[in-house]
């Protein structure tokens, strides 16, 4: 069992951190507000006051935090994970942020003699509470090796795809599937609503269907109690990292582009901390339906 040093703590990387200490790892972590960490600390995770105090007590590095801007401030500057890296450490960096953050940070790694690689995750709060997280790896699969037995005890499922920004692209490209799958299930409640069936007829035929994919089973049902798991400014964050790759690349992402606007409408109209599911409401708004349920959002 090895020290692991895991910097965000918030709702996936909280729960990440629970996996580790409960499978015998010692944990020193670090988030922004000490507060919000403080149910791992009672549980024995080790607190640590800055980022690179964090990296420098770790044998692996994990990392978990919202967006590039995020990224840089706690991996740069003389209290960042990179200043506290040993020679022979090796990070995951496991956030959903640009392929170009990403790659940035290898050459300032390496000179420290230490090896990074991203592992992104797919699943969710539900998902990782079950065991079934799944890792998109890229970069060196040396470094994956050392990190393997801490990703594994988070989740089961490893997936190496190539190099470090092929690991986020990858992310980016299954994110993307999850507002257009969202809306295009809206879509389908609402008409059939419309046409006289119940809604809860409605999502059961859909769950019983040949399109009611993993996302679909367990966010659909957030139309009747929507859960605060993924709010909807942090899902447009992901559309447009997919929208911005999209015309670097020539891709043209049509579905991504129209769902990023029923999320800006969703924030237009003061639910933008509740789930991205809430596009539902948008939309059955617009044809004259009941909103879901939200007393359970943030």
């Amino acid at each position: 069992m090895g020290t692991v040093g895991f910097v965000g703590l918030g709702d996936m990387g909280g729960r990440m951190v629970r996996r580790l200490l409960e499978a015998g790892h010692t944990v020193v972590g670090y988030n922004r507000t000490r507060a919000k960490a403080q149910w791992l600390i009672d549980k024995g995770m080790r607190y640590a006051d800055t980022p690179r105090m964090a990296a420098a007590a770790g044998d692996a590095v994990l990392t978990m935090v919202t967006d590039d801007h995020a990224l840089e401030a706690v991996a740069h500057g003389p209290d960042g994970i990179i200043a506290g890296l040993r020679p022979g450490t090796a990070w995951a960096e496991m956030s959903t942020v640009s392929p170009g953050a990403a790659r940035a940070l290898t050459p300032e790694v390496e000179k420290r003699n230490a090896a990074i690689i991203t592992a992104p995750v797919s699943g969710s709060p539900i998902t990782l509470d079950a065991g079934q997280l799944s890792f998109i790896v890229g970069g060196d699969p040396a470094a994956l090796e050392r990190l393997r037995p801490y990703l594994l005890a988070i989740g089961p499922t490893i997936t190496h795809v190539g190099e470090m920004e092929h690991a986020v692209a990858m992310k980016i490209a299954i994110n993307l599937n999850l507002a257009v799958q969202m809306l295009a299930f809206s879509e389908a409640v609402c008409l059939a609503e419309k046409t006289g069936i119940p809604r809860e007829k409605a999502v059961e035929a859909i769950m019983k269907s040949v399109v009611a994919s993993p996302m679909v089973k367990y966010r659909g049902p957030f139309i009747f109690d929507m859960k605060p798991f993924f709010s909807v400014p942090m899902a447009q964050k992901d559309l447009q990292l997919a929208l911005d790759l999209g015309r670097a690349r020539g891709v043209p992402l049509p579905s991504t582009a129209v769902v990023q606007q029923w999320l800006t409408a969703a924030r237009g109209l003061g639910l933008g901390d509740y789930d991205f599911a809430v596009v539902f409401d948008v939309l059955a708004g617009m044809s004259g339906l009941a909103p879901s349920k939200k007393s359970n959002a943030r």
